[in-house]
């Protein structure tokens, strides 16, 4: 199943994208120390689901390092929940706080419902949450929709945790990381579908063979934590959680949160492109000209380096060097009228199907949020320029292509359980 020498960071990353137990055994065979406990006080946790940035670890220029193992579960539920079912779901939960800690070296989960989900119910969702039915944010893409009932995300920097919580969510075994498991999740959900990630520094890289979509050479660099080699979610181009939670009504304390799965096909990205016109195509045509960017862009520090100057002055850029960057586009629209970041990036990559893909979470207080950027990101308004088409010499739209998009809001802890559009959740009140 697993080549014999292969690295731990590989094996790992294998581990993960095959799930089931015997991944999950030959990974507990390879731990090298337990994984710190977990509480049973409620109270103890973040009302929030989303906050996720305190229990996490940052690198030297304070930057949010996310778990390096990701598994994505998207969940079906028939009918009206009861609730028996509601019991169902907090008892599974819960047991996952009770195994783990809340941390990189433990377990990260949240878990949000879709249009789709709230619309068994009588009533509608109120008028503080934004939640649309995905749809495509470009003329150019024909993305599948995910409208699944649920989507729960699992993260850990050890793939036996996200694999062992799997397994006790499928009911596949009796205890999890020696506390008892409450129930099953698949007693009042179906698992539609299963998608796995990982981020890091020497992941990608390690991870590029034989992959559809990397060059045979191998360019993905060791350093990079994503296959397109740079580093991304400098903390000042992120929404604090704060930001991006929902402040009024029913849902107040929880968030949206679209993700799309995108594929990535780089052959061109490293076989055409010089580490220059990379730079000018991740970040900015002058970031290239002043050197801005070294190797992975851990230079950079905290910050992308993008400036006014270099957002207000795009399409002079796009004149003179016959491209425009990515990061610079979206930036346009990616801050309010008081400067505020809007959107709060939890990006992964991701090998299933033998493709080089992309998991790109993002939450934000509006779905409507995230669409404006996207929009600006498009530079649909910059193909009037020679130089500039829809997706050539635009960002990075020619390498990366989006295959599925969906909607869901990740209530408040309270709510977590099968909520209704008001809120109310019968027989945990």
């Amino acid at each position: 199943m697993f080549e014999r020498g292969a690295s731990r960071r590989a094996f790992l990353k294998s581990a993960v994208a095959l799930g089931g137990a015997t991944a999950l055994s030959a990974c507990l065979s390879r731990a090298e120390e337990p994984i710190p406990t977990g509480t049973t006080d409620p109270s103890s946790l973040p009302a929030r689901q989303h906050a996720w940035d305190d229990a996490l670890p940052r690198d030297d220029a304070g930057n949010v390092v996310l778990p390096r193992h990701q598994v994505l579960l998207y969940l079906d539920h028939d009918g009206v929940p009861d609730a028996a079912a509601r019991e169902t779901v907090e008892a599974a939960l819960t047991t996952l706080d009770g195994a783990y800690e809340r941390s990189n070296e433990g377990l990260i989960h949240s878990i949000g419902y879709s249009p789709r989900y709230f619309s068994r119910f009588d009533e509608s969702l109120p008028e503080s949450v934004d939640l649309p039915e995905p749809r495509a944010l470009s003329s150019f893409e024909t993305p599948e929709f995910d409208r699944q009932d649920a989507l729960l995300h699992l993260a850990s920097d050890r793939a036996d945790a996200v694999l062992a919580a799997e397994e006790a969510l499928r009911g596949n075994q009796d205890t999890l990381n020696g506390t008892d498991v409450a129930a099953p999740l698949t007693d009042a959900f179906t698992v539609a579908d299963r998608r796995t990630g990982f981020v890091g520094p020497g992941m990608p890289a390690e991870r590029q063979d034989e992959l559809n979509g990397i060059p045979a050479s191998g360019p993905v660099p060791e350093e990079s934590p994503l296959f397109m080699g740079f580093k991304a979610g400098f903390a000042k181009t992120q929404a604090t959680e704060d930001y991006v939670t929902i402040a009024e009504g029913p849902f107040a304390g929880g968030t949206t949160k679209h993700l799309a799965t995108i594929r990535q096909r780089l052959d061109d990205w490293y076989g055409e492109q010089d580490f220059e016109e990379r730079v000018m195509e991740m970040f900015s045509p002058l970031h290239a000209e002043r050197g801005l960017v070294e190797g992975v862009g851990e230079n950079l520090g905290d910050d992308s380096g993008l400036t006014q100057e270099m957002l207000d002055t795009i399409r002079e850029q796009a004149a003179e060097f016959g491209r425009v960057g990515h990061a610079q586009k979206a930036a346009r629209a990616n801050r309010d009228a008081d400067g505020n970041v809007r959107l709060l990036r939890r990006h992964f990559e991701s090998t299933d199907d033998g493709e080089a893909s992309l998991h790109f979470p993002s939450l934000q207080r509006r779905i409507t949020d995230f669409e404006e950027v996207r929009a600006a990101m498009n530079g649909s308004d910059l193909t009037d320029v020679p130089t500039i088409r829809q997706r050539v010499n635009n960002g990075i739209l020619e390498y990366i292509f989006v295959q599925r998009r969906g909607n869901f809001l990740v209530p408040p802890r309270s709510l977590r359980s099968l909520p209704t559009p008001t809120g109310a959740v019968p027989g945990l009140d």
